[in-house]
């Protein structure tokens, strides 16, 4: 298989400067403001997405800890399958966030309900579609049974942070 080179658009400012204590989920971070912040030679990109209330966000996740192929995730204290989960420790740590649009300044774009690390690597802007992007009522396996209360990452998956739960 070949390496791929991706180089990101821009970077997402937000108020969160370390993994732990981010919420875990858009809808875990109700009220958190940020902006997203594009390199100039994309800012054409951005013609006709003010009418769109949500945008999703694709990033690096530049902070998580080296993939590994079973977690123990946020919602969870049973070991899962990576792909099983939206951990951040993946082999391919790309993160993606469905956040609100509440407007475009300057060639920023200011959204609310943001769950990244301040200074994290944009990689795409896509518009959220409701026809496309949600089906309600779909089976959700193990987190239909999670009753987790948790909003906020505790570390476990930075790869600076030895020692956090679920890490050797």
């Amino acid at each position: 298989m070949s390496t791929l080179t991706i180089e990101p658009i821009g970077h997402i400012e937000s108020p969160f400067l370390e993994p732990a204590g981010t919420p875990i989920q858009p809808s875990r971070a109700e009220g958190a403001r940020g902006r997203v912040l594009l390199r100039e030679k994309y800012l054409d990109g951005l013609k006709d997405l003010e009418g769109f209330e949500r945008i999703w966000l694709v990033y690096w996740l530049h902070k998580a800890s080296p993939g590994r192929l079973t977690v123990t995730p946020f919602l969870d204290q049973t070991p899962r399958g990576i792909f099983a989960t939206r951990s951040p420790a993946r082999p391919s740590p790309l993160g993606m966030s469905a956040v609100r649009l509440t407007g475009i300044r300057d060639g920023a774009l200011e959204i609310a309900d943001v769950d990244v690390i301040n200074g994290t690597p944009l990689l795409d802007i896509k518009p959220y579609v409701p026809e496309f992007d949600s089906f309600p009522g779909s089976r959700a396996g193990w987190f239909d049974q999670s009753r987790s209360g948790r909003r906020k990452a505790d570390g476990r998956f930075v790869h600076d942070t030895p020692g956090a739960p679920g890490k050797p």
